[in-house]
């Protein structure tokens, strides 16, 4: 006894799309990685791992102790989930959404869905870390020095690649979308 399942001719088209390229899969990997550097040092601070910050500074800028033990890992948390968002253009479920969610699951993802955000991330994270990277000598300034601001700095530099990156798998997600086999 055989069933036979539907599938819609979006969903059929979804599923026909060509796999991603090697570089785009490393590159879509790279981007949760990149993002734990900062998220590591992000969560020593909320630990009380010192970061070279002054208890004052730590007090009245972190609010450590305080809010600052939940905010500070609340924003490493979304970071790297988002961060992790890029998996999705070069994995099945960017294609189509797993079946456990509420409402949508099963359905094929629309091409400017996943194009759209992931495009606008990575002009915001591009915008966002370059302007950093810009004012860098003024960031933290009488507050961090020495080796602290250079380990600060070297786990911070990586969010420089998260742009860059997220545009060229977007690309590739988007020109693979458009192709038919």
């Amino acid at each position: 006894m055989t069933t036979e399942v539907r599938v819609s001719p979006a969903h059929s088209a979804a599923l026909a799309t060509p796999p991603p390229p090697r570089w785009a899969r490393w590159a879509a990997h790279a981007v949760p990685l990149i993002a734990l550097p900062s998220t590591l040092w992000r969560l020593a601070m909320a630990a009380g791992i010192p970061v070279g910050y002054s208890e004052e500074v730590l007090r009245t800028d972190y609010d450590i102790p305080g809010t600052g033990w939940l905010i500070l890992p609340l924003i490493s948390l979304v970071q790297e989930a988002v961060a992790l968002l890029t998996l999705g253009l070069v994995s099945r479920w960017g294609l189509v959404t797993p079946r456990r969610l509420p409402l949508i699951g099963g359905r094929p993802v629309r091409t400017w869905a996943a194009v759209l955000p992931a495009a606008l991330g990575a002009l915001a994270m591009t915008a966002i870390t370059v302007s950093q990277y810009l004012v860098w000598d003024d960031v933290d300034e009488g507050n961090l020095s020495g080796v602290h601001r250079s380990v600060m700095g070297w786990a911070y530099a990586p969010l420089l690649l998260w742009g860059p990156l997220l545009a060229a798998v977007t690309v590739s997600y988007a020109l693979r979308r458009r192709r038919r086999p």
